[in-house]
């Protein structure tokens, strides 16, 4: 496996951030991609009922975009809107059928390019670091939830 050295004024655990950031920008193919995955994951992961609300907080955007990006997925026919079953004076958000065929057409999508950036990686480590990033992913959950304010 190759690697980009480190400048010796900075840590490893530095250059995290930006790995993350480029990371992202350069493995969805697609405009507004990363933002409709980002939509249809946290409404098809969210246990129970999911608010425009709700949505907003978990991507850290205000209302307004989160109702711009649910809006297009509605447009789409990969949401709904639906009454409530806890409160009907709420509207939350459920994915179609076809949004979860986008949505598993997405991981399929990042799967693909996760295979085609580590094809030469050894074996051993491309499941080291699938299972890294993965346990990373759920603790980074796990961190926003207990470290965002209350709203």
């Amino acid at each position: 496996m190759t690697s980009t050295p480190v400048p010796p004024e900075r840590s490893i655990f530095d250059e995290v951030g930006p790995a993350i950031s480029r990371m992202r920008r350069r493995t969805m193919s697609e405009p507004g991609g990363l933002t409709r995955n980002l939509v249809l994951n946290i409404v098809g992961d969210h246990d129970g009922e999911i608010t425009v609300g709700a949505l907003a907080a978990e991507m850290n955007v205000s209302q307004p975009v989160a109702s711009r990006s649910v809006a297009a997925a509605i447009d789409d026919g990969l949401m709904r809107r639906a009454v409530s079953q806890q409160d009907g004076r709420r509207t939350v958000l459920e994915l179609t059928d076809a949004g979860r065929a986008e949505r598993d057409r997405f991981a399929a999508a990042q799967r693909h390019v996760f295979e085609e950036i580590t094809a030469n990686w050894d074996p051993d480590e491309r499941v080291q670091f699938a299972r890294l990033l993965i346990r990373y992913s759920a603790d980074s959950v796990a961190w926003s939830s207990s470290s965002r304010p209350a709203r």
